[in-house]
């Protein structure tokens, strides 16, 4: 599955997609969101969030995965610079980058509730709306770290 993933997802066009409809989605006025009356399901706004958020956090560590990856194989065994051929060295890197992945969804999803509350008409700050976005970032932190962390084969 994560080769799929890779294949298709691991672009970068994306993950930068996918941010600016995220900041589409929450800088919609109340007005413009669809209610729905007859069918709703409790706090399935806070899926949303954590789909969001997560979808954020894991489509760009894909990206720096694949790039990092990319630039694995394309320097081969260069003896000049051990950070490349290293994987210990890649795999801190990246886990860096993963971490500060993370820390801008935060970041993001604070943001836009604080946004949210002072300038959108007819949406209101949610602390509730911050958590499941710490959530579906954190838990997309977490798969990120399982499954797209090179393998160490040695």
């Amino acid at each position: 599955m994560i080769p799929f993933f890779r294949k298709y997802f691991g672009k970068i066009y994306i993950p930068i997609i996918w941010t600016l409809v995220i900041g589409i989605l929450l800088t919609l006025p109340g007005s413009v969101l669809p209610t729905e009356t007859k069918f709703s399901i409790p706090q399935f706004d806070k899926l949303i969030h954590m789909s969001m958020f997560g979808g954020f956090v894991f489509l760009w560590n894909l990206y720096l995965s694949n790039r990092s990856m990319n630039r694995s194989k394309l320097a081969g065994n260069d003896l000049a610079n051990p950070a490349r051929t290293n994987p210990a060295i890649n795999i801190a890197k990246l886990l860096r980058s993963f971490f500060l992945i993370f820390i801008l969804a935060v970041a993001y999803g604070v943001s836009s509730e604080y946004i949210q509350g002072c300038c959108i008409p007819l949406r209101d700050f949610d602390l509730a709306d911050i958590i499941a976005d710490m959530s579906g970032a954190g838990l997309a932190y977490g798969i990120s770290n399982l499954c797209l962390l090179p393998v160490n084969k040695g």
